[in-house]
């Protein structure tokens, strides 16, 4: 069986996505013409970032395995 992971590994993948999507959001808004929805998205995915640290320092082992596989396949996704 493997360790289980980390608060401080699933803040790496939190922090991962979070730099994603300011990026993002900071092309889009320099575009010539800003997708009003794809910059809601974007805004979106930055505070669900935000709320999923806060949620990490009181987490139980459970939420961590939780949040860690959300950004599992964020991180996939997003082709990080």
């Amino acid at each position: 069986m493997s360790e289980p992971i980390t608060p401080e590994e699933v803040e790496q993948q939190v922090q991962e996505v979070n730099t994603w999507y300011a990026e993002q959001l900071m092309a889009e808004r320099r575009a010539s013409t800003p997708d009003p929805e794809r910059l809601k998205l974007l805004k979106e995915g930055l505070a669900a970032c935000a709320a999923d640290r806060q949620a990490l320092q009181d987490a139980d082992e459970e939420e961590v395995a939780e949040i860690a596989a959300r950004y599992a396949a964020l991180v996939k996704e997003l082709g990080k």
